[in-house]
């Protein structure tokens, strides 16, 4: 199987070949190489460490993106028992790009909802590349109101560079497919958890994403445009893609200071895709822990939070320009909340 590498791993890959030659080379000689083992095997610990522990917001998106990265089938694999897929959104079609249906997690009844990416052309083709059509959006909202009517939680994975952009799903209305969405998820009577697994990309992560707990792993981004559309805008270049990267804030740590995400998955040392499985525990002890959270929450309380959660997004900070000499303090901007009913 062909190894997929990004350039700021090149000297861990490289640390790890030698290894493995020299645990060859001992094992088929039948000599002890056991202090030559030792010393490289110390060396690519502290090389992961080193890397790995100040990574830059683009090597982050880069692993956000990484073709070995687990996708939501990956997870639900391993999180949830009992997976039966629902399709069609009942007007048109049925979407592939975004996969749904009842579950179990732990011993909790839930419905599952997430992007779905490809792993290979054939597969990424018929995933569309985790571009959702308007459909997808509509079965998404179809399997959200049907969990709604069943008192059942809603759980979403997003994992998306953006919906799709082509003409077809202009057509269809993708714009409104997804506004529709964000209206009716804010009214959702069932409490719902989103999980940003990958990429979190414009609109088409939104669509999706309006949910009680918002959480995010490690490495994953989430953003209003992309790093090379930003740079496009803004320097007329997506060469300029990890300036802009750095520039957007949408790393899990700048999020979650900005009170965008509620909760950082930490993710096991170079990123998801070195290991499925303690990912995927990792994962499925915060969305119960989460969801346990939620459950005795009154419905009315859960949907007047949900609706301040969205509505301080709004505030921000603003300095006034000094006048005499003087620095006027920070003014914080704010809009009185409405209530939610």
């Amino acid at each position: 199987m062909k190894i997929y590498t990004l350039e700021f791993e090149k000297p861990i890959t490289e640390l790890e070949q030698t290894l493995e030659a020299l645990r060859k080379q001992a094992d088929e000689q039948k000599i002890d190489l056991s202090a030559q083992i030792q010393s490289i095997e110390e060396k690519l610990e502290a090389t992961k460490k080193e890397i790995f522990t100040n990574l830059t917001p683009w090597q982050r998106i880069q692993l956000a993106r990484h073709p070995k990265r687990p996708y939501m089938l990956d997870y639900l694999q391993r999180i949830a028992t009992e997976f039966i897929e629902l399709h069609g959104d009942r007007r048109f079609a049925d979407d592939h790009a975004i996969v749904g249906g009842l579950a179990t997690i732990g011993e909790r009844r839930v419905m599952v909802i997430g992007q779905q990416k490809g792993r290979d052309t054939k597969e990424n083709l018929m995933r569309n590349f985790g571009s959702p059509h308007p459909e997808g959006y509509r079965k998404a909202l179809r399997l959200m109101q049907l969990a709604e009517k069943f008192e059942i939680p809603v759980i979403c994975f997003i994992d998306t560079p953006g919906a799709y952009p082509g003409v077809g799903a202009e057509e269809r209305h993708i714009a409104e497919a997804i506004a529709v969405n964000l209206r009716e998820m804010m009214v959702l009577k069932t409490p719902s958890i989103a999980v940003i697994i990958g990429e979190g990309g414009s609109g088409g992560a939104l669509g999706i994403g309006v949910c009680d707990r918002v959480l995010i792993l490690e490495n994953a981004y989430y953003s209003v445009i992309s790093p090379e559309g930003c740079a496009a805008i803004l320097w007329k270049d997506r060469a300029n893609a990890a300036q802009a990267a750095a520039a957007l804030k949408i790393t899990a740590k700048d999020l979650l200071e900005l009170d965008v995400v509620d909760e950082v998955i930490p993710e096991p040392l170079g990123g998801a895709h070195r290991d499925y499985d303690e990912t995927a525990t990792t994962l499925k002890k915060s969305i119960l822990k989460n969801l346990d959270k939620l459950w005795d929450v009154k419905m009315s309380d859960l949907l007047e939070t949900r609706y301040k959660k969205y509505r301080k997004m709004g505030v921000f900070t603003r300095a006034e320009p000094k006048k005499r000499g003087r620095a006027k303090k920070a003014v914080v901007a704010t809009s009185p909340a409405p209530s939610a009913t």
